[in-house]
């Protein structure tokens, strides 16, 4: 038992200071991403055909 809540408390532990980690790396990396959202050229949309002339709307 005591085996049990021993490594349960280690991976609480890793999993608690990897989150600290990546927390802190979105915080960063989320200012700089959103200066090159703006900077970034568009891609083009380009609409669906919904009228195929190969298949017809059941009725």
């Amino acid at each position: 038992m005591m085996t049990f809540f021993t490594i349960l408390l280690v991976l609480i532990g890793a999993n608690a200071l990897f989150m600290v980690f990546s927390l802190s790396g979105a915080t960063n990396g989320g200012k700089k991403s959103e200066g090159n959202v703006s900077k970034s050229t568009s891609s083009k949309v380009y609409p669906l055909n919904n009228l195929s002339s190969k298949l017809k709307k059941a009725v």
